[in-house]
């Protein structure tokens, strides 16, 4: 920890990440089950989502293992063994993205409904799976952090999982934040996370993008 720099952050961004893992993966099930077989197109549509969508998960847990769990047992030894329940969670939903990472292709191309079964009940694992590690998380592990990180050190995890997001999908990505917020906090967000230019190009262009994603996942608009 930088000496200079008192000890104490906000990890309340942390919350708004996991509302929205948990709503896609709770919803992704369904998402897949609700494929007829043989229809590629849809196949493809709700295929590229999940997809995306554990690509996201892969770099939340990653940004983590790299930047949050050493700071925390070095700075709070007796937070340890919450860490090492962090870690093991981590290890079982990553034996379970790779799972989905080798089946995910194969209902691509096949739209099978042997196939779209077996994506579908990995899903339903890793939904299962991470509804308790988030809950564990944000009782053991944003305490501390809150405690013995500095601001900086907090916000640079937030700046890593934003780096990794291609250019053509961040607006995109807000939308589905948005989204799961109720509706009367997301102005308030919006002002306090996302800078002028962002907001600007959200109101211009990025509504628009998210709502043609979204009808073409979920087959019909966005709630207001």
């Amino acid at each position: 920890m930088d000496a200079g720099r008192p000890a104490g952050c906000d990890t309340s961004e942390m919350l708004t990440i996991h509302r929205l893992l948990r709503r896609v993966f709770s919803d992704a099930p369904g998402l897949v089950r609700g494929v007829d077989a043989g229809n590629l197109r849809r196949t493809r549509v709700v295929a590229d989502h999940v997809e995306e969508i554990s690509a996201g998960l892969h770099l939340h847990h990653h940004t983590e293992d790299i930047l949050l769990w050493d700071v925390l047992e070095e700075r709070s030894p007796g937070c340890a063994l919450h860490v090492g329940k962090m870690r093991a969670q981590h290890a079982i939903m990553a034996r379970l993205l790779a799972e989905l990472d080798e089946r995910l292709p194969r209902w691509r191309e096949t739209a099978s409904e042997s196939e779209r079964d077996v994506v579908a009940a990995i899903l339903e694992d890793i939904s299962d799976a991470l509804e308790s590690h988030l809950g564990q998380e944000e009782d053991d592990i944003l305490p501390v952090a809150g405690e013995t990180m500095t601001q900086q050190e907090w916000d640079q995890l937030g700046r890593h999982g934003m780096s990794q997001i291609p250019r053509d999908r961040m607006l995109i990505q807000l939308g589905m934040i948005l989204h799961t917020m109720p509706p009367q906090e997301r102005a308030g967000w919006l002002r306090a996370h996302v800078p002028p230019i962002g907001r600007l190009l959200y109101t211009l262009l990025g509504r628009r993008q998210f709502e043609s994603h979204y009808r073409s996942v979920y087959g019909a608009a966005p709630a207001a």
